[in-house]
């Protein structure tokens, strides 16, 4: 069963392999800036890296260069090695260098995020190409992010609302830019950026799924680096650390338990955003990040394993979610799957399961309602509810298999 359970991941590996094995941007040979520009993309992150390039040609290259900017801006920031009195004097002045074609940095970083900084110049250059709407947005947004990386690089996260307030600046912020260059663009509806409060939702469900996460990765860092806040650690343990020690296995998945409530507090002003994305290859960039979000969620709730290890969903179930993420109906029915998963989950005797039920209760509700604003049919076959209902019929298999040949045999959307 192990391997008929991994048949659907299987096409989902090959239909993603064949959607993607060409996707690249045709540039002429006059545009060197803009080819590292997205070679270094591809290097510093590849997923994100694959959705950018398939994004309308209006939004590409900004987008592109908004993740950049932001991305030298965090290897500041991030890196242990450097002073605070040399963050202090680059961060809040990172925005400017926008607009300065010869800057570029060296000794920050490491890998390709190093050499991203040492030829930050070509980044600059492609910037000023740019709008100027772009440009406002991408300035505007590292400013002010970098104004929040320095509040937080000398004060702890202790109160929840701290842990909010963080997120936005790392997160939120993102949303805010995105939403203001979708808006910009014309793709997508002005008033969509009238009110940021759903776009702020759309960062901090993705940042806080990180943070709980990492935290194995962020603990052993020296000096550590934690985000997760002393209102929820402090209930289960006199220290963060202690939480991976033995004799704290019980208390540690209730904290756990309480991190992932959290976050889940942000799904449904997640689907009101979505729903409300019109362009096709803007709505693929922002769903697949979400749906593997609320999957890494029902990997990590209850799950003790995220002390000792990074707990992450796997490359098919990654490859399942890129193809079912090409719009609002097949976006929901993941949701509700990935949902039901996490309900199914829930330990009565865990502090937060009264809270779990209330934040499921409100997810479920919220997909269903978007569901009917859709005009979706939410009544499944007899025969799939039947077999999906007993799974000892491997009925879940079988349709997974099906939904999955079905995909694969669909045109590659590229």
């Amino acid at each position: 069963m192990s391997a008929l359970l991994r048949f659907d991941e299987m096409f989902a590996m090959v239909r993603v392999k064949m959607q993607y094995a060409n996707v690249k941007v045709s540039l002429r040979a006059d545009q060197q800036d803009l080819k590292f520009c997205y070679d270094i993309l591809t290097e510093v992150s590849r997923s994100f890296a694959v959705v950018i390039i398939q994004l309308h040609p209006e939004l590409r290259d900004a987008v592109a260069i908004f993740y950049l900017v932001l991305r030298g801006l965090d290897t500041v920031e991030d890196d242990m090695a450097v002073s605070l009195d040399v963050k202090k004097k680059e961060l809040p002045s990172f925005h400017n260098n926008l607009y300065n074609d010869k800057w570029c940095i060296d000794g920050i970083g490491e890998g390709k995020e190093r050499e991203l900084l040492q030829r930050f110049d070509c980044v600059s250059r492609e910037f000023m190409k740019l709008k100027r709407e772009y440009r406002d947005v991408i300035s505007d947004i590292c400013e002010r992010m970098a104004n929040g990386m320095l509040h937080f690089l000398q004060n702890e996260v202790i109160t929840t609302s701290d842990y909010d307030l963080y997120c936005h600046y790392v997160a939120g912020l993102v949303g805010h830019g995105l939403t203001r260059l979708f808006a910009a663009s014309g793709l997508e509806d002005p008033a969509i950026a009238k009110d940021l409060t759903m776009a702020n939702s759309m960062g901090l469900f993705l940042q806080k799924v990180n943070i709980t996460r990492d935290y194995f990765e962020d603990i052993v860092q020296v000096p550590p680096r934690m985000f997760w806040p002393k209102d929820i650690w402090g209930m289960f343990a006199p220290k963060l650390e202690d939480l991976k020690k033995p004799g704290f296995e019980t208390r540690s998945v209730e904290c756990l338990n309480a991190m992932v409530a959290n976050a889940l507090r942000h799904l449904p002003d997640c689907l009101t955003y979505m729903s409300q994305l019109r362009e096709p290859s803007v709505f693929l960039f922002c769903a697949i990040p979400q749906v593997m979000a609320i999957a890494t969620m029902t990997e990590l709730y209850n799950n003790g394993l995220v002390y000792h290890e990074k707990v992450k969903i796997s490359k098919g179930a990654t490859c399942k979610i890129i193809i079912n993420s090409t719009d609002m109906r097949s976006l929901l029915q993941q949701f509700e799957s990935f949902c039901t998963t996490l309900q199914d989950k829930l330990v009565e005797t865990d502090p937060n399961y009264d809270t779990m039920k209330m934040l499921m209760k409100r997810a479920f509700a919220a997909i269903k309602e978007h569901s009917i604003k859709c005009g979706f049919d939410e009544s499944p076959s007899y025969a799939r509810r039947f077999l999906v209902q007993y799974p000892a019929l491997g009925g879940r298999v079988l349709f997974n298999i099906v939904d999955s040949v079905r995909a694969l045999l669909q045109p590659a959307q590229v």
